[in-house]
């Protein structure tokens, strides 16, 4: 199976005044294509930073990282932003989409980056993407017209839009209730079967075994890492919540 992210002794250091802060200290870490996994850890365990680094949003102090078999440490401030537009999708916690904007349109952004992508296709390609979360009957809703869980669709939308070889969450649940929340990891679960790479940073027990590995950050270490023996199947668990629970 290939291999889409490859780290290897990974150190990152934050300097604040004097004193040194490692935040991640010598990590190895390898997610194959296909690959539904949780990263997690408590505040301040090195989970954000690993995100940021898998993101190409930082740096790190020494060692190495490859994406889909591109160094990373070897690209320029452009092509690191080139490559970020191109391979990865983000999705965030506060959804992250512009207040003023449709809910097409915001899926649309990433491919204003790409000059060989005519206005036509941008938009078949963000009305593709919309439709399959579901949201084909909402494309001209702004965000405030959107619920909570219906946003959060219109930000995976965005991450898939340029089908890139890993989607990054980094808690993309946190602000939903528990049905939203099942039936955001049902979205996520669908899009893993169909061959999504997935890195998801939780620090929800319960969130994190609707994935297929869970990768446990202590102190800038990584000290535990285990395939789900029995993956939670999202469809199933909202199904079986409680009436209250769904409306």
């Amino acid at each position: 199976m290939k291999t889409i992210i490859e780290v290897k002794d990974l150190k990152k250091d934050f300097y604040v005044g004097e004193i040194t802060v490692r935040a991640l200290k010598g990590i190895n870490l390898e997610i194959k294509q296909g690959e539904f996994v949780a990263i997690m850890g408590t505040s301040g365990s090195g989970k954000s930073t690993m995100l940021n680094i898998l993101g190409c949003l930082d740096k790190p102090t020494s060692g190495a990282y490859l994406l889909d078999g591109i160094s990373m440490g070897e690209l320029s401030n452009n092509e690191l932003a080139a490559l970020r537009n191109h391979k990865l999708g983000f999705v965030f916690q506060s959804y992250n989409l512009l207040s003023r904007t449709s809910a097409l349109e915001n899926v649309e952004l990433p491919l204003f980056y790409n000059s060989k992508i005519k206005p036509k296709e941008r938009r078949e390609r963000a009305e593709a993407a919309l439709e399959s979360v579901g949201l084909s009957d909402r494309i001209h809703h702004m965000p405030n017209q959107l619920s909570g869980g219906q946003q959060q669709r219109v930000a995976i939308a965005r991450s898939l839009v340029n089908d890139p070889v890993v989607i990054l969450a980094d808690e993309a649940t946190g602000n939903l209730d528990t049905r939203t929340s099942y039936e955001i990891m049902a979205l996520f679960q669908d899009l893993n079967s169909k061959g999504k790479t997935i890195v998801f940073v939780t620090h929800e027990p319960d969130i994190a075994k609707f994935m297929t590995r869970q990768v446990v950050f202590r102190d800038g270490h990584i000290i535990r890492e285990e395939i789900v023996s029995k993956q939670n199947n999202a469809i199933e668990l909202l199904n079986a919540l409680p009436l209250e629970e769904l409306y």
